[in-house]
């Protein structure tokens, strides 16, 4: 017999329906509802008494009810404002990462704790390695888990990033690989057929989840084909739940040929690069194992298949000081061969059991105190380009587990706060986002960044709003191979390469819209056509892209032909 799904919190909406609903007809009478005042109606309805509902029952319960008992029918812009943390999902997606399991490590870094409960780096303590640990590390749960988390709060879960963390990705086996990227899949595919079914936006449940998670089909072994995972692919690529993403971190001196040619096999559009410093002397005190050549080397490789490129670097570094990690940051841009899109600063810190302890003891190495790390950080920022997503400024590291170091897990709040009273503002992607503003798709304006990179050269096409301060809506990164590039794949010869299009704002559901809102608008189509102008008058006789598996078919509807593991449109003229 069907069942109802309660929120993630265990109250099933169903039978606190006549409270939920005179909560839900106060908030739906407010157009202009906010947190503080969704606050206010939580309490002025509680529970039986017992408090204010939890969000994810008001937010079960508004999908349940909706169009019924007098409340207007399902508005996704009802919903956006009844969501718990809405940031989450106001790039444009919902971020879902995992973990592999534990795994030895190729490196030995003196920084790098080992605790073998857990993958190398990371530590039993962290939030979202605990949530892995709770799942077994198995990947299908570790999916699963989460998209019910997320969608009982009330975010989208149609359009989701994979993130996959955990020592070095190309250390592991490669059976293991496809095996832990198909149920990655599989979670998804399987999800989307639950929720189409169980809980459709706005409509009533009419069945419950197939079973638990953990009542998936055994896979114990941790082996698949590859032919086994393009059949999950390919059921993705319709699937009411998509990948529109795929991440892996990995190291520089593991990215060869082959190993780029099994991440675009494996559907991977985003590679994770911990380059950590590129000074070769700090790289060798702190045993890093490669050098910043290998750096250079996997970074051409990776861009030129189109990759999406996100770099870890390190501030503090045994032998590092604050003047010595300003220049090495500005290396980061000043090589034509780095560049990253993406970067991640992680200040080094002293965890306990790590190499690094001898080094502190004996007083090779000290923690920059906070004033310091703050100073210096905010040179990065000031330093950063417009092109570049500062995507985390710190390792969510617990505090416990800091042996020696002041880093405030506040420390972007505490770097913006420096360069407010210095009069600057860092004007990378994150801090320009338009997030939840209005935005009037008429009024956007053309914005074009052009600079070298490696064997080519990269266009940075967004669109911006007019304000007197400008966010970002949409951008598109267009890679222009040199005459030097020798492309790794027969779908990139002669072509231009889309590496990445991102729509800002608010994740709104495949099909949908809200006005007003970014997502949705036809800004992605309009930036591609203008990739399509620039790459045609470049003399490209193609475009290709790196699509990620559930956006295939929005680039087949935007011209482009499966080629392999890329997309390609040949173009006009040519």
């Amino acid at each position: 017999m069907a069942r109802k799904r309660p929120g993630a919190s265990g109250l099933d909406p169903h039978a606190h329906r006549d409270a939920l609903v005179a909560l839900l007809r106060a908030a739906t009478a407010e157009p202009d509802l906010t947190a503080a005042r969704l606050d206010r109606l939580l309490k002025a309805h509680p529970h039986a008494g017992r408090g204010p509902f939890p969000r994810d029952v008001v937010v079960a319960a508004y999908r349940a009810f909706a169009g019924t008992a007098g409340l207007p029918p399902f508005d996704p812009g009802v919903l956006e404002r009844l969501r718990l943390n809405p940031v989450r999902s106001r790039s444009g997606v919902t971020p879902v990462a995992v973990l592999t399991k534990p795994y030895p490590c190729p490196g030995a870094c003196v920084f790098c704790p080992t605790d073998v409960r857990m993958p190398k780096s990371y530590l039993s303590d962290e939030p979202g390695a605990q949530r892995a640990a709770r799942q077994g590390f198995d990947p299908y749960r570790q999916v699963s888990v989460r998209l019910e988390a997320l969608r009982a709060v009330g975010h989208p879960v149609d359009k989701v990033e994979l993130i996959v963390l955990g020592g070095t990705w190309s250390a592991y086996p490669e059976p293991y690989q496809i095996w832990f990227v198909k149920r990655l899949f599989d979670a998804l595919n399987d999800f989307g057929a639950r929720d189409a079914g169980g809980a459709p936006a706005g409509g009533v449940a009419t069945h419950a989840p197939a079973g638990d998670p953990a009542d998936s089909p055994a896979t114990s072994d941790d082996r698949a084909a590859w032919d086994d995972l393009a059949c999950a692919q390919r059921a993705n690529e319709a699937a009411a739940c998509r990948c529109v993403g795929l991440s892996v971190e990995t190291r520089p001196d593991h990215v060869d040929a082959g190993e780029v040619r099994r991440l675009r096999r494996l559907g991977v559009t985003k590679v994770q690069l911990g380059i950590q410093s590129l000074d070769d002397a700090v790289l060798a005190a702190n045993r890093r194992g490669h050098d910043v050549a290998h750096t250079r080397r996997a970074m051409r490789l990776l861009r030129q298949a189109g990759f999406k490129l996100q770099a870890h670097w390190m501030p503090n570094l045994l032998g590092a000081t604050p003047d010595g990690d300003r220049a090495d940051y500005r290396r980061l841009w000043d090589d034509p061969d780095i560049r990253p899109d993406e970067l991640k600063i992680y200040p080094c810190a002293l965890v306990a059991g790590t190499d690094l302890a001898a080094h502190h003891r004996a007083g090779r190495w000290r923690p920059y105190d906070r004033a310091a790390m703050v100073d210096l950080l905010a040179d990065c920022f000031t330093a950063t380009p417009a092109w570049c997503r500062l995507t985390r400024v710190i390792r969510d590291i617990p505090a416990t587990d800091i042996v020696a170091g002041d880093i405030p897990t506040n420390l972007r709040q505490a770097v913006e706060r420096r360069l407010a009273e210095r009069g600057l503002a860092s004007r990378d992607i994150r801090a320009r986002e338009v997030r939840g503003r209005v935005v009037d798709p008429a009024a956007l304006a053309h914005d074009t960044i052009r600079y070298a990179a490696g064997t080519g050269d990269e266009v940075f096409l967004a669109l911006v709003t007019s304000d007197p301060d400008p966010r970002l809506a949409a951008f598109l990164r267009l890679s222009l191979p040199g005459p030097a590039a020798t492309p790794l794949f027969d779908a990139l010869a002669g072509a231009a390469i889309i590496r990445e299009l991102h729509v800002y704002g608010q994740a709104v559901e495949i099909g949908a819209a809200l006005p007003g809102k970014a997502q949705h608008a036809g800004l992605g189509g309009r930036l591609i056509a203008q990739a399509v102008r620039i790459a045609a008058v470049e003399g490209y006789p193609r475009l290709a892209v790196i699509s990620a598996v559930g956006t295939r078919g929005y680039y087949r509807r935007h011209g482009f032909v499966d080629a392999g593991c890329y997309q390609v449109r040949a173009l006009a003229g040519r």
